[in-house]
């Protein structure tokens, strides 16, 4: 079977076509790209999302070389999200699946993260670490629901790197040029380092990170000492999962993914507890229309569908509040 998967959370929009035995048909998207120094503006993606939509999902189909009457089912990403965002690609489906009467099926934006990070990496049960700007989680599956082990208690880290981007003027999502600009330096200055229980806490970190570096602290070194002291945290409450659920797989997904030093980091951690670490490829590790594809597939094969009068957006859903019945 072919399902088309429409991903709009934040500033992606992406479109996907994936069949059942796993095969990527198509995947494009497209961006809103905030100006430097501002983060997302949801009316103003939304507004990006409304007018890329047509051409994207032309393109995903022309790709893959179907048609829409060819397709089997249409999935969305239903949350969480901008619920600006959420509602036009929720729009798009709903138009799509009712035109051309195709099963329409709700995807979480979260386990569409970790299903497909299990897919492109061969992972296979995990602890998933899953990291972006919408999450921080440390998450295993039980009983055919994704558990929560551990969490962020205020931003994820996500926000922590592009809200700390923003302050040194760059545009959001700035994972990357922070990554960078960490890599031009191996002075660590201290920051706030706050694990809770198996949850951590970065508000200190970007408070402190920012009064540093306007304090004339090198942002090459302020960058290097964010990422050392976010990403060692995220370690340690990971090891803690690991040892509890005595699981030998570590997944890490989620935008953040692709970051190599927190993949060095948790490599070593993994070596240690005699573990093998999983990471997304890190050109599908940001959002796209095959998180949601694939995680359609998998929903639909397990009888979830939904009626489109009876259809939703949640800004706010908890991936430990989705059952995931393919897991069982």
């Amino acid at each position: 079977m072919l399902c088309l998967g429409i991903e709009s959370t934040a500033h992606t929009f992406g479109v996907s076509v994936v069949s059942s035995d796993g095969k990527v048909l198509s995947d494009v998207k497209d961006a809103y790209k905030a100006p430097p120094g501002s983060g997302i503006h949801p009316r103003e993606a939304s507004r990006h999302h409304s007018e890329a939509a047509p051409k994207l999902v032309q393109d995903a189909l022309d790709v893959a070389k179907v048609r829409l009457d060819e397709i089997d089912a249409i999935a969305y990403s239903a949350g969480p999200g901008l619920g600006p965002c959420l509602r036009v690609g929720a729009t798009v489906a709903r138009a799509l699946a009712s035109y051309y009467r195709k099963p329409l099926v709700p995807a979480n934006h979260a386990i569409g993260h970790i299903e497909l990070g299990c897919l492109l990496s061969g992972a296979k049960d995990p602890v998933v670490l899953l990291v972006s700007g919408g999450h921080t989680m440390i998450v295993a599956c039980h009983s055919g629901r994704w558990r929560v082990f551990g969490e962020t208690l205020d931003i994820t880290v996500g926000q922590l790197i592009d809200q700390f981007g923003r302050e040194a003027g760059l545009s959001s999502p700035a994972g990357p040029q922070i990554e960078n600009l960490a890599k031009a330096s191996n002075e660590y200055v201290p920051l706030p380092y706050s694990v809770k229980g198996n949850d951590v806490s970065l508000s200190g970190v970007i408070t402190s990170a920012k009064k540093l570096m306007h304090s004339g602290n090198n942002v090459s070194k302020v960058s290097f000492s964010l990422q050392e002291t976010a990403f060692a945290m995220l370690t340690e409450v990971t090891e803690r999962a690991l040892a509890f659920s005595e699981k030998k797989e570590v997944l890490v997904t989620g935008g953040v993914a692709a970051n190599s030093r927190l993949k060095e980091m948790l490599d070593v951690m993994c070596r240690e507890q005699d573990s093998k670490l999983y990471m997304i490829p890190r050109e599908k590790s940001g959002d796209c229309g095959l998180q949601i594809a694939w995680t359609g597939i998998l929903a639909y094969q397990a009888g979830i569908t939904i009626p489109i009068d009876q259809s939703f957006v949640k800004q706010s859903w908890r991936l430990d509040r989705v059952d995931a019945p393919w897991r069982n």
